[in-house]
């Protein structure tokens, strides 16, 4: 334990409390230092400008709401396996450690998943944060590690860092909603904290709570369509895509652009080593867009000043799948002098808002629903079955499909 508490001052839960010595070495590594300069919403700040918060931020909140509840089961004598706190407190924190510079996007162009490089950085013997781990307890390193990637022996502490009522959607959803500015994503997670408690190898509801867990839920299905999904940051990433795939075609044909950083070539030539990965953050990217454009390559160079000038694409909604259309707009473009592949995205998102279980026919994972414990009845009943609202987000996978594409091309469906 620490001489002094430390805390930290944060708009959601207003103050962050840090008593264990483990925790405060763990928060002062370079690798967690690194996410206060990567964004936690990527270019959402280009739709709300105060969409600007780190994920050192939400790390220091993931870390905070699994205190608390820990604290709760504590003070209510459940039958929380309490020599798990200090396990389930640090994997909370270091849950994002792996995260790249505009997170998603970067991923799905590089082919790097944040989880991976998350366990890496973990279980490195030469990351600082590996160091730490190792000195406090010789094992330490493989159990966050087994927690974040849920491998974990122990699944009650793998559903408090990852499940349908995590402390990681319970901080995303409400600083990302205090940030922005909207008021989709606010639930009362205090009282959430007080109606949740461990049952055998879940996380359950009292049966009073289900409208407050009603209200989660609900604010995650808004907060996707409202925030997350918003034509205008999808627009964002669209052009942060093809920038990224343009500098990678690039290198990959021997006429790389001009690199300001060192880690970018490894980027894009796919060979990333850990140190150069740590280099890698929002201020390296923007740098290298400031400098590409005023690239010799003409792609590159637009791709780049659209992105920072905000001069995005506009898009038209296809929820038909209209393929016919694709290609009419493809042709548009090419008569205008603009390629395709850079200039021309389909945009799919959607996502499951409340997976649950209703039997093994469907394929889901019964682990992954929510249950509520009657008190009357004593026994438990998923959450669907008792919520109108619940079964209405849960019943299916809604999607949105966009084409977008320069709005210099006029375009009339």
């Amino acid at each position: 334990m620490l001489d002094e508490e430390k805390v930290f001052k944060d708009p959601v839960h207003g103050y962050i409390y840090v008593n264990d010595s483990l925790i405060w070495d763990l928060i002062n590594t370079r690798e967690m230092q690194r996410l206060r300069r990567i964004r936690q919403l990527g270019t959402a700040y280009l739709t709300y400008p105060g969409g600007e918060h780190s994920r050192f931020a939400h790390s220091l909140g993931v870390y905070e709401v699994i205190r608390q509840i820990v604290q709760a089961f504590s003070r209510n004598s459940y039958e929380w396996p309490s020599e798990y706190n200090q396990l389930v407190m640090a994997a909370g924190l270091l849950h994002d450690v792996g995260h790249a510079p505009f997170s998603h996007a970067l991923e799905k162009v590089i082919g790097l998943r944040h989880e991976v490089w998350t366990e890496r950085l973990i279980l490195n013997p030469s990351t600082e944060i590996h160091q730490v781990l190792k000195q406090a307890q010789s094992n330490l390193p493989y159990d966050i590690a087994a927690v974040i990637n849920k491998t974990h022996s122990q699944q009650l502490v793998v559903s408090l860092v990852s499940g349908q009522l995590d402390a990681d959607r319970l901080d995303y959803l409400m600083r990302d909603s205090v940030s922005t500015g909207v008021d989709y994503g606010k639930f009362d997670l205090a009282r959430i904290i007080r109606v949740i408690r461990p049952w055998g190898d879940r996380i359950v509801v009292k049966r009073s709570g289900l409208h407050t867990v009603e209200a989660y839920l609900l604010a995650r299905y808004f907060m996707y369509w409202q925030v997350y999904f918003h034509p205008v940051s999808r627009s964002a990433e669209v052009i942060l895509k093809a920038i990224l795939k343009r500098a990678k075609d690039l290198v990959t044909e021997g006429r790389s652009p001009d690199m300001p950083h060192m880690a970018l070539e490894g980027l894009f030539l796919g060979n990333l080593d850990l140190s150069s990965y740590l280099a890698l953050d929002d201020t390296v990217l923007f740098n290298a867009f400031n400098v590409w454009q005023n690239s010799s390559d003409p792609v590159l160079k637009d791709l780049s000043c659209r992105f920072l000038d905000r001069r995005l694409f506009t898009y038209l909604e296809d929820p038909d799948h209209d393929s016919d259309l694709y290609e009419k707009i493809a042709v548009q473009l090419r008569r205008h002098g603009y390629d395709p592949a850079y200039y021309l995205a389909v945009d799919e998102t959607g996502t499951v808002y409340y997976d649950y279980y209703l039997g093994t026919e469907t394929g889901r994972n019964k682990d992954s629903a929510l249950y509520l414990w009657d008190d009357n009845s004593k026994r438990l009943v998923e959450m669907s079955r008792l919520s109108k609202p619940v079964s209405a987000i849960a019943r299916e996978r809604q999607v949105a499909r966009r084409i977008y594409f320069p709005r210099e091309i006029q375009w009339n469906t």
